[in-house]
């Protein structure tokens, strides 16, 4: 207790000293900051965001026009609201073409802190209306091509990678890795400006053979996809792999929702129909023809999917799926490919002013039948060959309130719903009130969509949130969720309860100073055992976490970032664990020279795995890194990005985590044999 006080006295005393400082230069803050926030208030048990950060990558790169936007492509920025892009879309409406990007001071409830998030993704161009058919002379002269090239290389030894005796592998096959320890990846794209697209993307991973043994066909993983926007009354088609998402995610969604977040504008779930799939993500993603028509208000969708999924069979039985894309042993290759499952569906939606509705369904069936390991938890899980569900989404703004939400059902009667209200009484302020249900019996494979567990399933919840700016240059944020799962689940033997709560406040009195402090509380249960015997029972794990964070642009080229993570975590009535992590970050954009360098550095220190603690740091195009550390150590990480000109980058990162409380770190195959891991990163983007 007391190292916790001097703490959290450290921080406030930071707190104080940095709140006395004021830039002296005008710049644009950067949109990983509020990455940063967002992803870092996650749990590793909860959802993964790359596809989203790989979105967003991808529009920094390719700028929208202003003048031209729409509303499902505000959609795409989380951190904007359902209000906001309501009032932006009704600025252009009444007050025509923007002339300059700093019109969005004009726009209402669009602050200092959202315009500068906002900037990188925009521009003001003229409001030239699209072409309906593009001429195929025009799409060759004026489209354009971009590849991008990727490899890490590691400069350690994990124990998959080590020469065994051919009498051991017999006995063993999967004791080594059947491929080498490097990752490639091939992205090619070609785009004729925002209507169409088509490209390949192409992956090994780290183990994964190339061009021998189990993989004759180069890389492990290849991605073909090609998609036209607006042309006449289609307003979407894809064919080949795409992804998918509609209402709140009830029914299916492709996509992850970062839910509880430090915005209040990630609980605003938004739809985003069709959408190609470049990534090298290898599950979350379709593989077929969707297409959306559009008539005056009402739009129609239908897809079709037909792939194959990785498993494990038993008696021609498939009784796992597998996720991750990983091929790297005899037993991976044995597992790739099990079933296959098609899926079809459609979606029809009407939207006229402030009223939408729209209503889902989907259908999908295995070859084989799924029936996994039989476990008091799953007992409620899917099983069998056929599937299906069904759900209605709705939205509805009036004058400051505005309702949305979504319920859906499926085989076996399970139903799920979600509903939201948010109102927001003045410029500056948002209370959102959050309901859901997920029935313990509601089976749906592609459903994701804010909720505490991994799935839409067996949950119930209401959160609230509030955001408010009383004071110039000052923003808060708070919610509470109370949470309630009614069947068991993994690892809580018993129906369960929870609590999690955050406080945070930002102060950014420049656009090139931001500060920020956040406190979270959750308290969740789960299983525990004494060391002192064998008697297990359920308690709350309750778990807090403080950080304070200090961001000052010290001249136009120059900037500095610290970071201060504290964590306790412990069972209810148990002592608890502790982590800590300070880190310090620079950038620096050379004038005379097109370089930019992003340099890392920090120590942590944490007494158990259950209180480590996580960084976000600046990786490659398109990649997400947010790498967690438990022990003691420090961490080192430097990237560089070289511009030879407008078409040509190269890119390059450094990283290395240093222990000082061990010699070994990891396990089973991969186990590195020292205390040091370190690797490089290279990424080579041509366009033409």
């Amino acid at each position: 207790m007391e190292l916790r006080e001097k703490l959290i006295f450290a921080g406030f005393i930071l707190f104080l000293f940095h709140s006395t400082l004021f830039a002296q230069t005008e710049t644009p803050a950067e949109w990983e900051d509020l990455t940063e926030q967002m992803t870092t208030d996650k749990d590793e048990e909860e959802k993964d965001w790359t596809n989203n950060l790989e979105d967003l990558s991808y529009l920094k790169e390719h700028p929208l026009n202003l003048n031209k936007i729409t509303k499902d492509e505000l959609e795409q920025f989380p951190f904007l609201t359902n209000l906001q892009i309501e009032h932006l879309l009704y600025y252009l409406y009444v007050s025509g073409p923007m002339k300059t990007i700093y019109e969005l001071q004009m726009v209402e409830d669009f602050d200092r802190q959202t315009i500068q998030y906002f900037l990188p993704f925009v521009y003001v161009g003229e409001a030239d209306k699209k072409s309906n058919l593009p001429q195929w002379k025009n799409i060759w002269k004026y489209g354009k091509n971009e590849l991008v090239t990727r490899m890490d290389i590691p400069f350690y030894r994990k124990e998959g990678y080590r020469e065994h005796s051919d009498s051991l592998l017999t006995a063993d096959v999967n004791k080594q890795y059947t491929g080498n320890p490097y990752y490639y990846s091939l992205r090619y794209e070609f785009h004729y400006k925002d209507q169409l697209y088509w490209g390949i993307t192409a992956e090994k991973d780290a183990g994964e053979p190339f061009f021998q043994k189990g993989n004759k066909d180069g890389y492990d993983y290849y991605s073909f996809y090609f998609l036209i926007h607006d042309i006449g009354k289609f307003k979407t088609l894809a064919l080949g792999n795409y992804r998918l998402s509609f209402g709140q995610g009830l029914v299916i969604s492709s996509d992850y929702s970062l839910g509880k977040s430090s915005s209040i504008a990630t609980m605003e779930y938004k739809s985003t129909g069709i959408k190609r799939h470049s990534s090298t993500d290898e599950y979350n993603y379709f593989k077929g023809i969707a297409a959306t028509y559009q008539e005056k208000d009402i739009a129609f969708t239908g897809f079709y999917s037909n792939r194959n999924l990785d498993g494990t069979l038993t008696d021609g039985i498939l009784t796992s799926i597998k996720k991750d894309g990983m091929h790297r042993l005899p037993r991976d290759f044995e597992r790739k490919n099990a079933a296959n499952m098609q899926l079809m569906g459609g979606n029809i939606n009407y939207s006229h002013q402030n009223f939408k509705i729209g209503f889902t369904g989907i259908y999908y069936f295995l070859d084989k039948n799924y029936l996994p390991e039989a476990k008091p938890y799953n007992f409620y899980e899917l099983k069998g060959k056929e599937f299906y569900n069904v759900g209605i989404d709705y939205k509805y703004r009036w004058d400051k309130f505005y309702f949305f939400g979504e319920t859906a059902a499926g085989r076996g009667g399970g139903i799920a719903t979600l509903n939201v209200i948010s109102f927001s009484p003045l410029a500056g302020y948002q209370l959102l009130f959050l309901q859901r249900y997920y029935a313990k019996d509601y089976r749906a494979m592609y459903a994701r969509s804010i909720s505490e567990g991994s799935n839409v399933q067996n949950e119930n919840g209401s959160y609230i949130g509030i955001e408010s700016k009383p004071i110039k240059f000052w923003k808060f944020f708070a919610y509470a969720d109370f949470f309630h799962f009614p069947w068991l689940r993994y690892g809580v033997d018993r129906p369960s309860s929870g609590f999690d709560g955050l406080l945070q406040a930002v102060y950014t009195p420049k656009t090139s100073l931001i500060m920020l402090l956040s406190y979270r509380y959750k308290a969740k249960d789960k299983n525990y055992t004494s060391e002192e015997s064998d008697i297990k029972d359920v308690r709350p794990y309750i778990q807090q976490k403080i950080r304070y964070q200090f961001g000052y642009m010290m001249q136009k080229n120059l900037s500095f970032k610290t970071t201060a993570d504290w964590v306790w975590t412990n069972p209810q009535g148990i002592v608890a664990k502790h982590g800590f992590m300070l880190l310090q970050n620079f950038s620096y954009h050379f004038s005379k020279l097109p370089l930019k360098l992003d340099i890392y550095y920090g120590m942590f220190d944490t007494n158990d795995y259950a209180a480590r603690v996580s960084s976000y740091e600046r990786g490659l195009l398109y990649a997400f890194s947010m790498p967690s550390f438990y022990g003691q150590g420090v961490r080192f990480a430097m990237n560089v990005r070289y511009d030879f000109n407008r078409d040509l980058m190269i890119m390059a990162k450094f990283g290395q985590t240093r222990y000082t409380d061990r010699n070994v770190i990891g396990s089973g195959l991969e186990t590195i044999y020292g205390n040091t891991k370190a690797d490089v990163n290279f990424q080579l983007r041509w366009k033409f």
